[in-house]
């Protein structure tokens, strides 16, 4: 069982991001075997990010839980809830959504730096991703700028390939900044499989591409508390959910994001 000491907590209500050590250390070979059973089988949001002639390969996909049963079996089973209450200080933890992030040994291509919560339909103080690699990380980990969850202004999301706005509106959000050049403070840490790097939706992240040797895959999970609420966006959101019928202020729909802790 991960303990989740006062001094996390304060660190990912303070920075918006902590490291969790060994988070998943026991659950590598499922979820290992969920990503490759994702990456044989995608599903209709499976995506390659690479232009023509870019090397290498970077492969992501998302809302597979449901019928990749090794997904299903460490969002259930695993001790994740539990942490994920204490560094948001949630008595309730919903489902969202899981994500499957694989850059291939030589791919340059870095993933831009974004938040998440621009592209989703959710909002509130008490949201939470963790992400874990099942292979050594060390250039190609997550990297977060601390303190971004608490900026007045969401970044622009944009398009991943096309570089384009992702809504009809871009002036409602700040630029994308370059973090490396305007000197924010990053954090970033070489991690082992089943390490976990939780930060919240509004946490502005990248991560280098993989150069090195060997393949980086990555098993994410997007989670929610007790004060997140359904919001409209100015578009079709990421992912989009079709068909969910909810309204503006509404808990997510149980039937389709179980409530993982509390009532």
């Amino acid at each position: 069982m991960v303990t989740v000491t006062a001094d996390m907590v304060e660190a990912f209500q303070r920075d918006g991001v902590v490291l969790v050590k060994g988070l998943w250390k026991n659950w590598v070979p499922q979820i290992t075997a969920g990503i490759e059973r994702n990456m044989a089988e995608p599903g209709p949001y499976g995506a390659e990010n690479l232009k023509p002639g870019e090397a290498g390969r970077f492969f992501d996909d998302y809302c597979n839980w449901q019928r990749i049963p090794e997904f299903c079996d460490v969002i259930y089973n695993s001790d994740v809830a539990r942490v994920a209450a204490h560094l948001m200080q949630s008595s309730r933890v919903q489902m969202f959504h899981d994500h499957v992030l694989v850059k291939e040994p030589g791919t340059a291509k870095p993933t831009p730096w974004h938040q998440d919560g621009p592209y989703y339909f959710v909002e509130g103080r008490q949201t939470i991703s963790f992400w874990s690699p099942v292979d050594p990380v060390s250039d190609a980990s997550l990297r977060c700028v601390a303190g971004s969850h608490l900026w007045p202004k969401e970044v622009l999301p944009k398009r991943w390939l096309s570089d384009t706005s992702f809504y009809p509106d871009p002036d409602k959000y700040m630029p994308v900044p370059d973090p490396d050049a305007e000197g924010m403070r990053i954090l970033e840490w070489p991690m082992e499989p089943g390490d976990a790097v939780a930060f919240d939706y509004r946490t502005l992240h990248g991560a280098r591409g993989n150069v090195a040797g060997t393949r980086r895959r990555a098993f994410s999970l997007r989670l929610v508390g007790e004060d997140a609420r359904y919001v409209e966006r100015p578009g079709k959101t990421s992912p989009p959910f079709p068909g969910h019928a909810m309204v503006a202020g509404q808990r997510l729909r149980e039937d389709w994001f179980p409530v993982l802790l509390g009532g």
